[in-house]
């Protein structure tokens, strides 16, 4: 099967000019063969904390729509970060639609950042579950083969907390994780590490699609990738560009890793 990562920039506070851009990338994806694309966090306003409170949108009349609209009009699966207002709060959301245009997954981002220079719980309202669903892709194997993935939704500062991930892996049985991502240029070696460590440690793909481009004096850092289950980079961005990274994942590849070194099966939960 093979998947995408759009690693773009965004104009503050314009969703249609965002949403432009994300067809764009979109359709890009799919003339290249691609049966899924990630997407970075916030695509829709943009990553400042000002700009959100103003111009984040409620679940069913903002993005959500219109990126079901495309994606049944291209019939690809599209993973996006975006704005989620529901009354008094706003979450920094995260949406999976699936190539028929269903919202199949929606995850609100459990772990708010603080750190300089930005500090999410200005604007957000943390999320309190984790989320993963069931996606099934017809691949171009001989005899028409179907690869079934288990995808789990993570944003961000999420790759921070290993037991988000591996709650994922070992309570929702997740193989692919998708995380959309705004992660600054000043932690640029912490996000290379920590995606690759969360792949590697629980033996799953991770396709990260981070930002470029400077938001509210935020300057965001690129180097999106789709990570294997051994940790190798198998598709990899620059630091300062837009780019579309393109690869094949296979569940082959998940079994020979984790037949390979069976450490799910080597864990201790009576000691942890």
């Amino acid at each position: 099967m093979k998947v995408a990562a759009a690693q773009i920039s965004c104009v503050l506070g314009d969703r249609a000019a965002n949403l432009g851009k994300v067809r764009d990338f979109a359709f890009r994806a799919k003339r290249a063969g691609a049966e899924l694309i990630v997407f970075p966090e916030m695509i829709d306003t943009g990553y400042s904390m000002p700009t959100i409170k103003q111009h984040a949108a409620a679940w069913k009349e903002g993005a959500a729509p219109e990126l079901q609209k495309l994606a049944k009009e291209l019939g690809l699966g599209i993973v996006c970060g975006i704005s989620d207002r529901d009354g008094e709060s706003i979450y920094n959301a995260q949406v999976f639609v699936d190539a028929t245009g269903k919202i199949v997954a929606k995850y609100r981002k459990t772990h708010l950042v603080t750190a300089a220079p930005l500090d999410e719980r200005s604007c957000f309202s943390a999320g309190n579950e984790f989320v993963s669903c069931k996606s099934a892709f017809r691949t171009d194997s001989p005899g028409g083969e179907i690869d079934k993935f288990n995808v789990g939704l993570t944003i961000c500062y999420d790759l921070r907390f290993p037991e988000v991930c591996r709650a994922l892996a070992v309570g929702h049985n997740v193989n692919v994780f998708v995380t959309s991502s705004a992660w600054p240029f000043v932690r640029i070696e912490h996000l290379q590490v920590l995606a690759r460590a969360r792949a590697i440690e629980n033996q799953c793909y991770l396709i990260l699609a981070n930002r470029v481009g400077t938001d509210d004096g935020v300057t965001f850092c690129g180097s999106s990738a789709i990570i294997d289950p051994s940790g190798a980079i198998v598709a990899g961005a620059s630091a300062d560009r837009e780019e579309l990274l393109q690869a094949e994942i296979s569940n082959d590849v998940i079994n020979s890793v984790r037949t390979g070194m069976a450490v799910f099966a080597h864990r201790r939960p009576d000691l942890y």
